[in-house]
């Protein structure tokens, strides 16, 4: 697999170094990406450059995965309009092995193949590096012209005039050139991949090599993905969408990919997937001769959702999204964990009650029309049921009186009550 040719037909180049091809293809290059461990979880917006390592290692070469202790702790100008909160050693290093852990989905970190991906943290070689010595050895080889001339700088001066920019930040690409230059001369990386914005850190990388070593280095940079109606791409109304199960359960994660629009799903099958260009194809024509279907969204949201989370995940996700529609809707309700079960019914009406009441057991026209107000009389409850119109977890109540008990419980707490068809009602035994 040729690496480039693999991503220009996925769209996830943007721009790269003159040379870079030719060193792929003469021999095993090790390549790095840079991840700020500014949380203990990866979002979505990571996951182009992942991906990126991903195809790299899947093409024969080395990926390096370079989490940024160091750097994080300063936090990347690049287009950012404020400075960054810093962060202490102690959450780096938390975060360190939950990302590394998550990055263990996509890349083989364990193998022995030559190949095998490496994870970095350029704390571990700054830590003892002390200023003025990094001034004397790397401060003296880049010219201050050079650094303001990158757009990351002036972008951040102009978005930010009143307050200018600290020396802090402006050092930023010094460091991330040096981690260049590190990884050059201790695992002979030879290339840099990064998003678009990163272009001016890393060819201070290459330029850094190129003054203090000798050497030849290359870069390679993706698009920012973008949505196709201008809004920020992996941003919901309740903000990232993230990798951790804790932080976006598996069922949200997999509604996420299932809502994209059409042509987002055609360009976002082909970075976020390893799918052939044949089978996207495929897709593409089957999405064309029946939108409605959505095939591109439910493979979208089945191969991402198999790789971040599990299969197991998916099925659960795929079952709970049809909860409301299926026949196995019962089940399946005592199946889901309680993320899940709060992800789907996110919104509707929710009730509080004793939990000491369901422990009695209550008679459902008690709970419903007394305890709670499902309904706002026993009189209406009565008719509805006798209709055939009222449900206690997706089954039917033949008896207004019928008792609700604790075995009626999901998740330990939890009533689903339905009035109607699409009336549903959240009880919470506390």
């Amino acid at each position: 697999m040729n690496f480039v040719k693999e991503l220009e037909w996925r769209g996830m180049i943007n721009n790269m170094m003159p040379g870079t091809e030719e060193q792929l293809e003469k021999e095993l290059t090790s390549a790095y990406l840079g991840i700020d461990p500014t949380a203990d979880s990866l979002h979505i917006g990571h996951l182009v450059g992942v991906m990126m390592l991903r195809h790299f290692q899947r093409a024969g070469h080395r990926p390096i995965a370079l989490i940024g202790g160091a750097t994080g702790m300063i936090g990347d100008p690049s287009m950012k309009s404020q400075e960054r909160v810093l962060i202490d050693e102690e959450t780096l290093r938390h975060n360190q092995e939950c990302i590394k852990a998550q990055l263990a989905k996509f890349l083989d970190f364990d193998s022995d193949a030559p190949n095998a991906a490496v994870l970095v943290n350029n704390y571990d070689w700054m830590k003892g590096y002390g200023f003025l010595n990094f001034i004397r050895d790397i401060g003296k080889h880049i010219t201050v012209n050079y650094m303001m001339a990158k757009d990351s700088v002036k972008k951040r001066l102009a978005a930010n005039a009143d307050h200018g920019m600290s020396f802090t930040e402006f050092s930023y690409q010094l460091l991330q050139g040096y981690d260049f230059l590190y990884l050059y001369k201790e695992y002979g990386c030879r290339l840099q991949l990064g998003g678009s914005d990163q272009w001016g850190n890393i060819t201070t990388g290459t330029e850094l090599i190129r003054r203090v070593a000798g050497g030849e280095a290359f870069a390679l940079t993706c698009p920012l993905i973008t949505k196709a109606d201008g809004g920020k791409f992996g941003k919901t109304e309740s903000g990232n969408v993230w990798l951790d199960p804790k932080r976006t359960s598996p069922y949200k994660f997999y509604q996420f990919w299932l809502n994209v629009s059409d042509s987002d799903a055609e360009k976002y099958i082909k970075i976020f997937t390893t799918l052939s260009q044949e089978e996207i194809a495929a897709l593409v024509e089957e999405q064309a001769k029946d939108p409605g279907m959505r095939p591109l969204q439910k493979r979208l949201a089945k191969e991402i959702t198999t790789m971040v989370h599990s299969a197991e995940d998916y099925e659960m996700a795929v079952e709970a999204s049809q909860i409301l529609f299926s026949n196995k809707a019962q089940e399946v309700l005592h199946k889901i964990d309680e993320d899940t079960l709060l992800s789907v019914f996110e919104g509707v009406p929710q009730f509080e009650v004793d939990k000491a009441l369901i422990e009695a057991g209550v008679p459902a026209i008690e709970l419903l029309a007394g305890a709670t107000t499902v309904f706002a009389s026993k009189g209406e409850m009565r008719k509805l049921t006798q209709g055939g119109g009222v449900s206690i977890n997706k089954e039917k109540l033949a008896d207004a009186n019928a008792v609700i008990s604790t075995e009626h419980l999901l998740n330990g707490k939890y009533i689903l009550a339905q009035r109607g068809k699409k009336n549903y009602y959240l009880i919470i035994a506390k």
